[in-house]
């Protein structure tokens, strides 16, 4: 009874081998002060639990008067005292959404709600069979005050077929294609790419495990004033491309709206339990935008190494901000992750604007 427990045709099974444990940020005196406070360049460590488990869900809701405070905190995890983190993501990213923004949107593993999106939630569950341990640094310049819920399972003996939990952030600020505003045109149907080694980067793992998803965050970086209307497309008909343990197989796709589950350039807000488009952007594709896309039904499976990629336009002629949250399981001990970058680095940029309707 270990596996696929957690629908509605099995819910009544009754569990003698498992107990509820929750780990919060409660008022330790009995008064109503339900919150941490995290000083500037100060870590808070959330939860260090020891013994074999699965982290069920994680509820977060933050206050802080810097205004890109979600790309400023840095959420980590480790799992059966590893010395990598198999987790180190801006708090914002990993939790859905990037640009540092919030907004109410709805997945089967993530779901933000009001007001404005601000309550975080995540339920994709997490193993650990002698340690899981869980920070948050604040490498803004005022205090974080946040709150807190780790609902987790203790379990006499974890299943050894469980993967560790993972979630890697990336960026490319902008992608390395054509420059904007000289004149030169996108060519959606001509160019080849014939390597897709300066493919956008979503995933480099080593090991064996399964890839479950990610959310990918564009800001346009094209404005009317350099384009032309179809230019502005931010997809621009790239490409995934997966490729699985040496290149033993390949998952080549068809465009960037089509592995996001959409169709015919999307500009409209979409939120399903796999797939969705919680932040379209303006008119014609300008500003930011926001999709996601969850191997929830359909794991990609991998035993040596995988690399997800996506052309940044066709055959990587775009020239946009790109942004990603990588989520997958495998076995330990994983490839380092590169170091995350500093903080100047991790911010949303202003310009340009959304284009209004």
């Amino acid at each position: 009874m270990e596996f696929g427990f957690n629908s509605l045709s099995n819910l009544a099974i009754i569990r003698k081998d498992i107990k509820r444990k929750r780990i919060s940020s409660y008022d330790k005196s009995g008064g109503n002060m339900d919150n941490i406070i995290i000083k500037p360049s100060e870590t808070y460590q959330i939860c260090d639990i020891s013994g074999a488990g699965i982290i069920k869900h994680i509820w977060m809701t933050i206050a802080s008067s810097d205004p890109n405070y979600l790309r400023k905190l840095v959420l980590r995890m480790w799992w059966d005292n590893e010395n990598n983190p198999s987790v180190e993501v801006p708090i914002g990213d990993f939790f859905g959404i990037g640009h540092g923004k919030t907004v109410n949107f709805w997945s089967l593993p993530f779901s933000n709600g009001p007001n404005d999106g601000k309550g975080f939630n995540c339920f994709f569950p997490m193993p650990f069979t002698t340690h899981a341990k869980i920070e948050v640094e604040n490498e803004s310049d005022t205090i974080t005050v946040l709150y807190f819920y780790i609902d987790y399972e203790e379990h006499s003996k974890l299943h050894s077929d469980y993967g560790r939990f993972h979630a890697f952030w990336n960026r490319e600020n902008p992608c390395e294609g054509k420059p904007y505003g000289t004149g030169s045109k996108v060519e959606h149907f001509i160019k080849k790419n014939k390597t897709h080694d300066k493919d956008y980067l979503v995933l480099d793992a080593v090991g064996e495990g399964h890839y479950v998803g990610c959310n990918m965050n564009i800001h346009n970086l094209m404005t009317p004033e350099n384009a032309s209307r179809n230019d502005l497309w931010w997809p621009g008909e790239g490409d995934d491309y997966i490729e699985i343990d040496d290149g033993e197989i390949i998952l080549y796709g068809t465009g960037t709206e089509d592995y996001f589950c959409t169709s015919w350039a999307p500009n409209q807000y979409y939120c399903s339990p796999y797939f969705g488009i919680p932040l379209p952007g303006g008119k014609n594709w300008s500003g930011k935008i926001s999709y996601y896309r969850y191997h929830i039904e359909d794991p990609i499976y991998f035993h040596k190494n995988i690399k997800v990629k996506i052309e940044h336009g066709h055959a990587n002629q775009r020239s946009d901000d790109w942004s990603s949250t990588a989520y997958w399981y495998q076995t330990e001990p994983h490839q380092k992750f590169k170091s995350i970058p500093v903080v100047d680095d991790r911010l949303p940029r202003e310009e340009p604007k959304e284009i209004e309707t």
